[in-house]
């Protein structure tokens, strides 16, 4: 009896394991066939897998399989039979079905099957998801939408579904009903890193972005309570960087939940490192006013006439009164802060203005010291100090004390940021002296630095290098150049400029010829001489056109027409021609931009 039941016993798990690894044929033939695009064997292992159990990638190819082999009454007769025995899948069975009806042209049956689905999904809301998602990806966004009504509708749950139903609206192209999910989304489950996130890849078209900005302002209004929207249009408008509009925004949140300032600072800092300087020095006085005795002000303070630093530093040309204002106005800061840890910046900005600006090198140099005794527990700003410092001595010609500093601080920060940028510039200390070979040695280094600025950096000077030497034994061109790029970094703008003339003149052919007229453009650009760098750049622009500096010159002069020469048909058809010349230009999005805002278009 034992044996006879232990006998059976094999067989059942003999029979079982027989059972599976034919089924794991039969899945394996049909996926060969079907991949071999031998559609008719196919069908027939497909048939049999899923009359042994549902699976929808088999349903999948085997509509595919009746698609192309149009084998309809076949297939219908399967449907059929399918939907009767397997009740529980017969939504899918049924949404399939629609996809053959509409392939041979049937609409009306097919929405009938939709229909139909739609139906057999009955109360399971977790199916009416995947039934939306299936339309979605089938091109039927209005299916997928019913999809998730009925499962709101059958669940009595109108927060159901919201960010599958934005989704669809956008198919739809319905990007009202899109942002009132999204936002509802959002208030109700406080998660804003999301929205942001479907807001960016929603939003990308103008007329979007304006409705959105304009539903938001509308729900402030409406909800002043609900800090959410305040957030959320601070973070559009940060987008689309106008910093005034979300200063506003910030400064309304700040009162109300009384951040004492934190938030209004990181976005002063953001709108500072995106070169809007004139919000964010009007962010900082604004701190600076609303709170005199809080802890940021000392930093609000100084940031505020950095702000202003900045301007001043890019406004062409560079005013000498406007750069002793600014000496004036940190100097008050150090009157009513004492000199310490709380005014080392300060002390440090107002040493590189008198060197840079003022050619005042030995005041710059005494007051830099006082930086450096003040913060000497601050390492870092130490060895910053030190950096300013090179620069100043070889500003005053002494490249030997530079050289020194700058390799102090590689030592001392050899693992830091710092300590690339302190190798960065003895490379271009060697490159001025005209130790080329030196120079392009320490700057194939620092184009594997962490910095990806560093690194571009330093292989922009190691490309330069590279295609302008060697051309004859003695470099004479290359070293004259690099004579005059130190000028420039002397401040001897004049000079350099009767250098680069008389360098171009000489070697009108040479390999150098586009970078001398590029440095001259540059150069007149910061003399504020804009016909002249106008000049320089149509020169640049007929002979070398063709090469790396094109689409530089074409979009320099664009932007020279529109923000300096006041001729904006003439920037308008130089932004058009860079954009159809130059398709994979880097200043293609900005020249886009700018030609919008010149033809009148609303650009946020």
């Amino acid at each position: 009896m034992k044996k006879g039941f232990k006998r059976l016993l094999i067989y059942i798990i003999l029979s079982g394991a027989g059972v599976t690894a034919q089924a794991q044929t039969e899945k394996e033939m049909a996926e060969e066939y079907y991949k071999k695009n031998d559609c008719s064997k196919a069908l027939t292992y497909y048939t049999t897998l899923l009359k042994a159990g549902f699976d929808k990638g088999y349903l999948k190819n085997y509509t595919g399989c009746i698609t192309k082999t149009k084998s309809w009454n076949e297939a219908e007769q399967f449907f059929k039979k399918q939907i009767k025995n397997d009740a529980f899948n017969s939504a899918w069975y049924y949404i399939y079905w629609g996809v053959l009806m509409n392939a041979q042209g049937k609409a009306q049956e097919a929405e009938k099957k939709n229909e139909q689905a739609l139906s057999a999904s009955g109360l399971r809301i977790d199916l009416k998801r995947d039934m939306a998602d299936e339309f979605r990806s089938a091109g039927q966004p209005e299916w997928a939408k019913k999809a998730l009504m009925n499962g709101r509708e059958v669940s009595k749950r109108n927060d159901l579904f919201q960010l599958e139903l934005a989704s669809v609206y956008r198919d739809l192209n319905e990007p009202e009903k899109m942002i009132d999910e999204l936002l509802s989304y959002g208030t109700r489950y406080q998660n804003i890193e999301v929205v942001q996130n479907m807001l960016q890849d929603f939003t990308k078209d103008e007329k979007e972005q304006a409705l959105l900005e304009k539903v938001l302002y509308d729900k402030i209004q409406k909800f002043p309570n609900e800090g959410f929207y305040n957030e959320l249009l601070i973070w559009y408008q940060v987008q689309k960087k106008d910093f005034y509009k979300a200063f506003i925004q910030e400064r309304a949140l700040d009162k109300r939940f009384k951040h004492n300032g934190a938030r209004l600072y990181n976005l002063a800092m953001l709108a500072l490192q995106n070169e809007d300087y004139v919000n964010a020095g009007a962010i900082f006085d604004y701190l600076v006013k609303e709170y005199p005795k809080g802890q940021l002000y000392p930093v609000a303070r100084r940031m505020a006439i950095f702000s202003r630093e900045e301007q001043v530093k890019n406004t062409y040309p560079i005013k000498r009164e406007e750069v002793q204002k600014l000496l004036g106005q940190y100097q008050q800061l150090v009157d009513e802060l004492g000199v310490g840890l709380r005014t080392i910046e300060a002390l440090r900005n107002m040493a590189t203005l008198n060197a840079f600006y003022l050619d005042d090198f030995k005041k710059a140099i005494q007051i830099m010291q006082m930086a450096i005794d003040a913060g000497r527990q601050e390492k870092m700003f130490v060895d910053k100090c030190k950096l300013d410092l090179g620069d100043i001595y070889l500003l005053q010609g002494e490249p030997w004390e530079a050289s020194l500093l700058y390799s102090q601080v590689e030592k001392s920060q050899k693992d830091d940021q710092l300590g690339y940028e302190a190798k960065l510039r003895n490379a271009k200390l060697h490159y001025f002296k005209g130790d080329f070979a030196l120079a392009k040695e320490v700057l194939d280094i620092l184009k594997k630095a962490t910095s990806r600025e560093i690194a571009n950096d330093a292989n922009e000077l190691s490309l330069l290098i590279m295609d302008n030497t060697g051309l004859d034994s003695s470099e004479t061109a290359m070293k004259e150049y690099s004579n005059i790029e130190l000028l420039l970094f002397q401040n001897k703008k004049y000079q350099a400029i009767d250098s680069l003339k008389y360098l171009y003149e000489k070697y009108p052919e040479h390999s150098l010829s586009d970078e001398i007229l590029w440095l001259m453009a540059n150069t007149y650009v910061k003399l504020d001489s804009n016909q002249q760098a106008m000049a320089s750049l149509k020169l640049l622009y007929s002979k070398f056109g063709v090469d790396i500096l094109g689409d530089d010159a074409l979009f320099e002069m664009a932007r020279l027409n529109q923000e300096k020469l006041n001729n904006k048909d003439e920037a308008m058809k130089l932004y058009q021609e860079l954009m159809e010349k130059y398709p994979g230009s880097i200043f293609v999005a900005e020249s886009r931009k700018r030609f919008r805002i010149l033809r009148g278009d609303v650009v946020n």
